[in-house]
């Protein structure tokens, strides 16, 4: 696509899955209400065997910025983002993303994968001498929302191991609330109630 054809800001086209409202990331209009999801706010993450959650704060504000899943020799970092009714944001997004791993001095490559358009790169460590890790970012447009995901361990390498990963995303409950925002606001995220009955 030429630059002269570029869309503008508001003219992306939603990415997702064709079978998202049956399969997944789900908004919570779409979801069972009566599964048993762990409540975080704007995302609720159904528990499974061997599933381990970690919230990830932001040390000057004590706000939950990120929801990490530790699963099947993976980690999963999501994060709803509000976005537009009628177009998606993951295309701009990830553009942007390619350009900060490459100023990074990584590597980046954009692949179609089992969620639609994917960015497979090559981040460089902070404070090591060429070493690199290797991660994926998926991400998925729904009704008013955008779900990020960042996938590291054996599923950003191993094929066969990407099933279960890309089936944990697509397990999330996006709530993204009647509360306006602006697009690409974090949809708050919060720590779960309880865990006493877990």
């Amino acid at each position: 696509m030429s630059d002269e054809q570029q869309p503008g800001p508001d003219e992306y086209e939603k990415s997702a899955p064709a079978d998202r409202e049956i399969e997944g990331p789900l908004d919570e209009s779409e979801a069972n209400p009566v599964r048993p999801y762990i409540d975080l706010g704007g995302v609720r993450v159904l528990p499974r065997e061997g599933l381990h959650l970690r919230l990830e704060v932001e040390e000057e504000t004590q706000r939950v910025v990120a929801v990490g899943l530790d699963y099947s020799g993976s980690t999963l970092q999501v994060q709803p983002f509000a976005a537009p009714r009628g177009s998606g944001l993951w295309h701009e997004i990830r553009q942007q993303i390619a350009q900060q791993v490459v100023a990074q001095g990584g590597r980046v490559h954009e692949r179609e994968g089992a969620l639609g358009p994917e960015l497979l790169a090559d981040i460089p460590v902070a404070g090591t001498a060429g070493q690199t890790r290797l991660a994926r970012f998926v991400g998925v447009d729904g009704p008013r929302w955008f779900l990020r995901g960042v996938i590291a361990g054996d599923a950003a390498a191993q094929p066969e191991a990407s099933a279960a990963i890309e089936e944990l995303f697509r397990s999330i409950v996006v709530v993204r609330g009647t509360v306006p925002m602006p697009p690409r606001d974090l949809i708050p995220l919060k720590m779960p109630a309880t865990t006493a009955d877990a």
